[in-house]
């Protein structure tokens, strides 16, 4: 750290305490108005008989210019981060109306089929598809085929009432001899509701109200209403 050089002990806690001052920058640039202080407050109470040495100056500007063009820098990056952000977000505006492939919770609105896509363990002999509610709740079990086919599930109970609408999670169990070998997630096609930034992410609002990232997806299509 550069020390002041020459200064009485008063003009040294001057310094000290105006180089403390809070800024409301921070990280680098922080960084860089505090070296201002310090290297300005160096040159203001040198010691007149015992000057500040001219290499040891200039190397504390080129310093100070090093710090400078950093800052520049990463506000520059940030910018560009920033645009790039709002660009994949309009990009991703068609998006809206989709119906988008993820392990999030899926709407169903009491009469149209929710397509879950299976992924059980390949050394599996029997399958079994958990459905929950939005509470977390475990609403059904339904044996499931050992295979990756699409599934469409009608919301229809074990006494063949339909599920009020709301969300729903699909879980999918693999067993083996009767033991669980795998528990995951199943994955769902959820329609877009909306596109939105969080940070520098582009978020996907389903229909059933949850948020997920573009970056998650694993799969999009049109609206299976659309091609009926």
């Amino acid at each position: 750290m550069t020390t002041v050089t020459g200064a009485s002990a008063a003009q040294q806690q001057q310094a000290a305490a105006a180089a403390a001052t809070p800024k409301k920058a921070t990280g680098i640039a922080s960084d860089f108005e505090t070296f201002l202080k310090m290297l300005t407050a160096q040159a203001r109470y040198q010691d007149p008989l015992e000057p500040i040495d001219s290499t040891e100056y200039s190397a504390q500007l080129a310093q100070f210019s090093m710090v400078e063009q950093q800052v520049q820098g990463n506000d520059l990056l940030t910018a560009m981060q920033a645009q790039l952000g709002l660009a994949n977000m309009a990009a991703m505006s068609g998006w809206v109306g989709m119906e988008t492939r993820s392990t999030a919770p899926s709407h169903f609105d009491g009469a149209n089929p929710i397509t879950v896509s299976p992924n059980p363990a390949k050394i599996a002999d029997t399958v079994t598809l958990i459905v929950k509610n939005d509470k977390g709740t475990e609403v059904q079990r339904i044996a499931m085929p050992v295979s990756a086919d699409p599934y469409q599930w009608q919301g229809i109970d074990d006494d063949g009432l339909p599920f009020p609408p709301g969300s729903y999670s699909f879980t999918l169990e693999s067993q083996k001899n009767g033991e669980v070998v795998l528990s995951d997630a199943a994955e769902t096609y959820t329609r877009v509701k909306e596109t939105q930034m969080q940070g520098n992410e582009v978020a996907l609002i389903l229909e059933s109200g949850s948020a997920i990232l573009a970056s998650s997806v694993t799969a999009l299509r049109e609206p299976a209403s659309a091609g009926s």
